[in-house]
Parts: structure tokens; sequence; C-alpha cells
């Protein structure tokens, strides 16, 4: 079991390292180069500055039983044609019974965009969301 983190506005990079350093799992954090991060006991990789460069790296990096953190609705579809467990920042987990769903919100949502119109951002993020994700991951790497 490995963890890739899609980097690029990762809010929880740092909880998933510290997670993967507890438990022994090796950690890969992807990025792109307009957001080279680095962190101690964390492979990094960067790719070039390009529309889902990172997303298609992880992609071919990862296998079955492997965790994967975005909140990329299609990045977590192709982790899960790989059998890959695939979580979000807010610690919920993708799943083939979710994630049609999910795109689906998606494309609706960049229809709204590309018509003009506006579609509501995220709230600013809290700590029960950081918890909430650490509880996740956790039970994960404990399993």
């Amino acid at each position: 079991m490995k963890i890739f983190i899609d980097a690029d506005g990762c809010p929880v990079t740092d909880i998933a390292v510290r997670l993967a350093k507890k438990h022994s799992v090796p950690c890969t954090i992807i990025c792109d180069t307009a957001h080279s991060i680095y962190r101690d006991r964390a492979e990094t990789i960067i790719v070039d500055k390009g529309a889902d460069s990172a997303d298609f790296r992880l992609v071919n990096l990862i296998t079955a039983g492997d965790i994967a953190i975005t909140q990329d609705y299609g990045l977590a579809a192709m982790c899960l044609s790989k059998r890959a467990v695939v979580l979000n920042q807010d610690g919920k987990q993708y799943t083939e019974e979710n994630i049609s769903g999910l795109l689906s919100f998606r494309a609706v949502s960049a229809k709204i965009r590309r018509s003009g119109g506006r579609t509501k951002g995220l709230p600013k993020r809290t700590a029960e969301q950081d918890k909430a994700f650490e509880t996740a991951l956790s039970e994960l790497l404990k399993a």
C-alpha cells in the first residue's frame, strides 16, 4: 500500500504525510511546477504545468489497494477504475456507488460556468474537516 497525494491545492498534505510516516506507508506528493511541494518523509514528483498532467502521472503510478487523496472527481474515477481507495480532503471516500453522481454534478456545474453563470465556491476550511480527514485516513491505514 502507498499513498498518493494530488497536492495542487490540497489542504491536507501535511496530515497525510504525518500519518503515512506514523504507519510506515510510502507517500508520494504529485504537483506541477507552479506548486513545488516538498515534505520530509515523502517523495515529491513534479510534472510540467498543464491540464491534468499531475492527474495522469498519479493514475499511471497508482495500483490496486493504494490510497489516492484528491478533490478531483475525474481523477477519483480513474483511480477507482484501478481498484485504488480514494479519499477527498474531508475524509469522504469516493466509491463506485457515488462517483457517477459526482461526475454528473461536475458536468452540470461546468455547463453553468460556460454559459456565464456562477457556481458557489467552497466555504472556509474548518478544523472539523481536518479531523474528519485524519480519522478516515487513520482507519484506512489501520485496516
